[in-house]
């Protein structure tokens, strides 16, 4: 019986290597071999998740003639990752990945770590913060003041709760842009909104384009739903879309969804402006192109000055091109898991059916406790609290990593929790693996990207602050010295450090 569960073609791995860069040799080291570069370039691409354990790689015969390298070479390589515990063979069955006993399981997304972990290492992975307080406390405690008369119900309101539905559309109301209640639809989350907008409109094969570089979680989330991604090149620095491309690619490649960030694009930090907004929203309408655009950034705005532009949607009222997307993951907490979506009122009805299969409901305490805060005015509070903790951590981490690498590149975005760095010709991928053994966890470039783009990049959030943004930059130093220097392990553990 095969023991993989997934299989990898020989062209999409061949793109994946390609697009990785050479390990750097240190002072008077020898180029390794073709084999062993080979073996490297696969084990990364396991450790980082970017392919699965479990994946069936393609035959010697078959990644040779992609890589126009021979058999000889593939066949050593697989040896090698076979000899350290990367791959299993089975005659019949051929060969698919494994990671060493002891190791843990690579995560294909961004999650975080345990809290347990955090003592030791300084964890740069996922961009949230801890809650707001004493918001958090307060919006609970109002929530179950107001709970008792729910609770006489059978619970379960697939569309959300009546009051946070009619409290999300006077909030788009009073944006500018008329919302009825019908138009709304509380999930758990972006994510389970989006997931569940993809169920419905992007059947398994069906085309979805995405920013490029985009968010690593709603990249995965597509892959696993069946989506074949479209990639969008953004313009350079924080220029945001290129509509030259989103025209063509519209037209071309005629994608049932496209997915973007507007505002504080992660990862890059970008901000669409109204006519880039309004040119897009055109060209999907025009191509037939249901257009999501996600807004859990929209809130983070960190530059006082700065004149936010009217909500995509703005340019399409009545939600029959643009289904936005909302939550108070990031602008409140992540722990709280309430998002929305906000469509005409018939993609809304054909969302709540579809969600009886999946989730059935989100849940009521939460609902009751968004919408507590949006009522009595500690939403703004605890937001207001949000973007003064992001704020100060932007500038320290930008000041910390100025500092220790001068040679990384990035622009300062305005708003949001994230700084999108080009790492001076390193390595992504290997210096996220450095910086596990030096004590600081970042994510890799390509983890925004489709196969292996953005090898050059590493993605900063701005989750630490003061002198721990400092020991952070500290350690990516470190890192990228490791890199550098071409070295393979026996770095010293990191000392303990608490966040």
């Amino acid at each position: 019986m095969a023991q993989w569960t997934s299989a990898v073609g020989p062209a999409q791995l061949a793109r994946q290597l390609q697009a990785q860069q050479p390990r750097p040799a240190g002072p008077g080291a020898k180029k390794p071999p073709a084999y062993r570069a080979l073996a490297d370039g696969i084990r990364l691409l396991v450790l980082e998740g970017r392919v699965p354990v479990a994946a069936r790689l393609p035959a010697e015969r078959e990644l040779a003639l992609a890589l126009t390298v021979s058999r000889t070479t593939v066949a050593a390589a697989y040896e090698a990752l076979r000899a350290e515990g990367f791959l299993e063979s089975r005659r019949g069955a051929g060969s698919w990945t494994a990671v060493p006993a002891g190791n843990p399981l690579p995560a294909r997304g961004l999650e975080p770590l345990p809290p347990e972990a955090l003592g030791s290492m300084i964890d740069l992975g996922c961009a949230a913060l801890p809650a707001p307080e004493p918001w958090l406390t307060r919006g609970v405690q109002g929530a179950l003041e107001e709970l008792p008369p729910y609770a006489h119900t059978h619970g379960d309101y697939p569309a959300g709760l009546p009051a946070l539905r009619q409290m999300l559309a006077d909030r788009y109301t009073a944006r500018g842009i008329p919302t009825m209640p019908e138009q709304i639809m509380v999930t758990t989350g972006a994510m389970g909104a989006i997931d569940a907008i993809c169920h419905l409109f992007a059947g398994r094969g069906e085309r979805i384009a995405v920013e490029s570089p985009s968010y690593a979680n709603i990249l995965q989330l597509m892959r696993a739903a069946g989506a074949r991604l479209v990639p969008v090149a953004m313009s350079e620095g924080l220029g945001s879309w290129d509509l030259g491309r989103w025209r063509q690619v519209l037209r071309d490649a005629a994608p049932r969804l496209a997915y973007v960030v507007a505002d504080f694009h992660n990862p890059t930090g970008a901000l669409a402006d109204e006519d880039q907004r309004r040119q897009l929203v055109d060209a999907a309408r025009s191509a037939g192109t249901v257009l999501v655009v996600d807004e859990t950034m929209a809130e983070l705005r960190l530059d006082d000055d700065l004149e936010m532009p009217r909500p995509v949607c703005a340019f399409d009222p009545a939600g029959s091109t643009v289904l936005t997307v909302g939550s108070a993951s990031k602008a409140f907490w992540a722990g709280m898991r309430i998002g929305w979506v906000r469509a005409a009122p018939d993609v809304i009805r054909s969302l709540v059916a579809a969600r009886a299969y999946a989730d059935l409901g989100t849940p009521v305490l939460e609902q009751l406790g968004v919408n507590w805060l949006m009522r009595t005015g500690g939403w703004e509070e605890a937001v207001t609290l949000r973007r003064d903790q992001a704020r100060e951590n932007r500038d320290a981490l930008v000041a910390a990593v100025r500092r220790e690498l001068p040679e990384w590149e990035f622009s300062v975005p305005r708003g949001g929790l994230t700084l999108w760095v080009r790492t001076g010709g390193l390595s992504g991928s290997r210096l996220a693996e450095a910086g596990e053994r030096v004590g600081v966890r970042v994510p890799s470039g390509p983890r925004f990207g489709v196969d292996g783009a953005f090898e050059g990049f590493v993605r900063l959030p701005f989750t630490v602050g003061g002198p721990v943004a400092d020991e952070a930059a500290a350690r990516l130093a470190a890192a990228a010295r490791l890199v550098e220097s071409g070295a393979g392990g026996g770095a010293e553990p990191p000392r303990s450090f608490v966040a």
